[in-house]
């Protein structure tokens, strides 16, 4: 089986879901913070991961050997899959400022982000591509780049409630 059909569950949660719960949350959670100077290069390499794992992707496919890297795949792939899920309908509900601090944003700051890692770990099992978990890899190493440009949208947006909240609640688990 390609592992192209493997996107298909997980845009369907990641956009389908937050249209289903609130259209405004779509355009939301498509906002890219602005970058500092330094940091453009680790919104390029976010960019360019994102991209290469989805493509690639379409090239691979899922190997069905029941051995315990398929197993672990299911496992990090679906439990990736519930966790955007649940993120992505407690993004869409944020408190009346706007701010996200409602269910799964209690236990961290980023879940959706947390949510992608596993996810797309569990791709990469699916289809025992080490190149793809390599993907994964810088993926996510830049995301951090991108959460940091967000918190400091957020601490301008939100003030002292973020800031209390940041320390209150982990950045990731």
């Amino acid at each position: 089986m390609n592992g192209g059909v493997l996107l298909l569950p997980f845009l369907a949660v990641r956009f389908g879901l937050l249209l289903l719960v609130d259209k405004k949350a779509i355009g939301r959670a498509g906002h890219f913070a602005p970058v500092r100077r330094e940091e453009q290069w680790a919104s390029f390499i976010y960019q360019l991961s994102n991209n290469g794992l989805f493509a690639y992707l379409f090239f691979l496919t899922i190997r069905i050997d029941f051995s315990l890297q398929f197993y672990m795949g299911l496992v990090f792939y679906f439990s990736g899959i519930v966790l955007c899920a649940v993120s992505a309908v407690c993004f869409a509900l944020p408190d009346e400022s706007g701010l996200n601090i409602n269910g799964i944003y209690q236990l961290s700051r980023n879940p959706m982000y947390v949510a992608y890692f596993i996810c797309f770990a569990g791709m990469a099992f699916l289809t025992q591509s080490c190149l793809l978990l390599g993907i994964v890899l810088i993926f996510q190493v830049s995301a951090h780049w991108i959460i940091l440009s967000e918190e400091r949208e957020c601490t301008a947006r939100f003030g002292r409630r973020y800031e209390e909240y940041k320390q209150k609640v982990r950045r990731y688990i």
